[in-house]
């Protein structure tokens, strides 16, 4: 259930959600994307608010990877272009360059149960992108990964957003991850969801992560972010 949110998000800026388990960030980006019905309020891309225009502009990226088990690397990041009525053989090349890009180089041909769980993202990622929708809609993407690969990945995946430029949601439970990929972290309460705070994400002074989430500016983000969210009830 959601309460009055009222959010806007720049063309290109990545804006990351956290908030309590149950309190609707996952329903939010349903609802962008047209995948559940507006019961009140208005949700508008680029001025238009129909349910068809934000699902043509929007492309959301479930938590569970969803890949089709029986079909190569490939295959599964081209199903966004071939349901768009690409061709097979175009879908391809464009996911191939696009696998390349994505660190996936070698691994095209793979079957999800070949890859690794980051990699199985990284694919799911790609399918995303493919769409070649202005908006993307990323429900903790990495939520299911360890530690030390999640923390990779979130490197790369603030590196390739920064580079596609897309306007951005990402729901993370990760204030940390919200913080180091989000250009600002929009704190949401509990059921029925209101904003309670927004942080903005300092500049990075540095390029590695570690130095990154160790500057003094950075950590008193987290901070704030964490108050806001432990007071968010």
């Amino acid at each position: 259930m959601l309460a009055g949110i009222d959010l806007d998000v720049a063309s290109g800026e990545t804006v990351a959600l956290v908030g309590p388990s149950g309190c609707g960030k996952s329903t939010l980006l349903e609802l962008i994307a047209g995948l559940q019905a507006l019961q009140e309020g208005e949700i508008a891309i680029a001025g238009d608010t129909s349910t068809g225009a934000r699902t043509a502009r929007s492309a959301w990226m479930p938590q569970s990877d969803m890949l089709l088990p029986w079909k190569r690397a490939v295959d599964n990041a081209a199903l966004s272009l071939r349901l768009a009525g690409s061709e097979r053989a175009e879908s391809r090349r464009r996911a191939g360059e696009m696998l390349d890009h994505l660190g996936l180089a070698g691994f095209a041909e793979a079957l999800p149960d070949e890859l690794s769980g980051g990699m199985r993202q990284r694919v799911a990622f790609a399918r995303t992108l493919l769409a070649g929708t202005p908006v993307l809609l990323l429900d903790e993407p990495l939520a299911a990964l360890d530690a030390i690969t999640r923390a990779e990945l979130q490197s790369w995946l603030r590196d390739t957003l920064a580079v596609e430029g897309r306007s951005t949601l990402l729901v993370t439970h990760d204030v940390e991850e919200a913080l180091f990929v989000g250009d600002r972290a929009v704190i949401l309460s509990p059921r029925p969801a209101r904003v309670a705070a927004v942080v903005d994400t300092p500049p990075a002074r540095a390029a590695d992560r570690a130095e990154v989430i160790s500057d003094p500016a950075f950590v008193a983000a987290r901070a704030a972010a964490l108050h806001a969210l432990g007071g968010s009830g």
